[in-house]
């Protein structure tokens, strides 16, 4: 069965019985969701995966679609994949990526072609269901802080897995890691079978999409939780272009913790202000070392390791280079999407403060466990950590609607 209805269930049990000490304990703010969530989600994935199915009768084509040239960012949270899947997005000519109404309002082509005959009639009335739409995103989404959401924004589309329920994001919203089977080290971890279930599952949802798109541009992912899934990704994108981030642990692992947490208290009230230290600690160092591996043995002018600081430092010269490495176009409009996607990022204050050691953590402590890629990349061991409200490249640019 393709959706793990078993994880789906014991999640479900543990959300009710015995969450008392737990970050999912029944206060108000946790029933509020658990009653908005069982309200919708059932339903919602039950007509999901009715569309699904009429996918395979209404529209046969597209599971010939071919994937050619995929652009995969991978590597840790944290690391400039945003700002650098949502600059390359506005590069229409080239990329098509999942919005995130994409993944989870309209991940088959009939509930597109739903959306597209509603959005057509909305038209004629003046539109009153898309301004309701995009006032309900600023309100709603809108309000979500470190990293901003918008249903008509680019998104990580292994959120597209939740439809399969077999992606560790659910963790968020149902805070029981010892529930969860080994996805964030997937590759090495789970067994062939189940490794081919998601991923197959993923790629017949990325056809769709391609085909809906009209099979003419590339597609596009920013996939930080796919550095566990390199080996097994590639299986089925053959023709895969990877580019792989790499930031300075000392700056990705207390970032990656706060901004767990803050998503984790979205949906419950935990325990302590940061949490998952341990889990994060374990599965972002496979997610260095993993596809670092994966790539030092499979050599291919079809991968890129780019440093965050390089990125950082020469955006323009870094995109020209792996553009013509990896046999894209460059289109004139690239230059002037650079420059306003560097100034807006630069004109952005984030609000998202931390500090290792309020989380228990010394820098003494993250250089040991990360010490081969401090060695490898020549990360600075002694410097303070980047401010966090002076530019960073996880910074949201707003990318207009296809």
């Amino acid at each position: 069965m393709i959706y793990n209805l078993k994880l789906f269930w014991r999640m479900t049990m543990r959300s009710f019985f015995g969450v008392n000490r737990t970050h999912a304990r029944l206060t108000r703010k946790r029933l509020l969701f658990l009653l908005l969530f069982y309200s919708v989600w059932p339903a919602w994935t039950l007509f999901t995966w009715t569309c699904l199915f009429l996918d395979d009768l209404l529209f046969p084509g597209y599971k010939q679609q071919v994937i050619e040239k995929p652009l995969f960012i991978l590597g840790n949270f944290r690391s400039g994949s945003t700002f650098l899947h949502r600059l390359l997005s506005r590069e229409a000519e080239t990329f098509t990526s999942l919005r995130t109404w994409d993944i989870f309002i309209t991940p088959s082509i009939t509930q597109r072609k739903l959306s597209g005959a509603f959005a057509a009639l909305d038209r004629r009335l003046g539109s009153p269901l898309k301004r309701f739409l995009v006032n309900l995103d600023k309100r709603s989404l809108g309000k979500i802080r470190i990293h901003r959401i918008s249903l008509f924004e680019p998104e990580e589309d292994e959120n597209i897995l939740l439809h399969a329920w077999s992606t560790f994001f659910s963790v968020v919203m149902f805070p029981f890691f010892d529930e969860m089977p080994p996805y964030p080290f997937f590759d090495d971890a789970l067994p062939a079978e189940e490794r081919r279930r998601i991923m197959g599952f993923y790629h017949a949802l990325i056809q769709r999409h391609v085909y809906a798109d009209g099979g003419k541009r590339h597609f596009l992912s920013k996939n930080p939780a796919f550095s566990a899934k390199i080996e097994t990704l590639l299986e089925f994108f053959p023709d895969a272009r990877i580019l792989y981030l790499v930031r300075n642990p000392l700056d990705m692992l207390p970032s990656t913790i706060s901004w767990l947490s803050y998503a984790t208290s979205v949906f419950c009230t935990p325990l302590q202000k940061y949490v998952f230290i341990e889990e994060t600690l374990a599965f972002t160092q496979y997610w260095y070392r993993h596809p670092l591996r994966y790539i030092d043995t499979h050599p291919s002018p079809n991968f890129k390791i780019l440093s965050y600081d390089d990125l950082i430092e020469r955006p323009r010269e870094m995109i020209s280079e792996f553009y013509l490495q990896f046999g894209y176009p460059e289109h004139p409009a690239l230059e002037r999407i650079v420059a306003q996607a560097v100034a807006e990022t630069r004109t952005y204050r984030s609000d998202h403060e931390y500090s290792y050691e309020a989380m228990g953590l010394t820098r003494a402590q993250i250089v040991a466990a990360y010490q081969d890629i401090f060695d490898r990349f020549g990360f600075d061991t002694g410097v303070p950590l980047t401010n966090p409200t002076a530019l960073t490249l996880e910074t949201p640019i707003p990318v207009p609607g296809d």
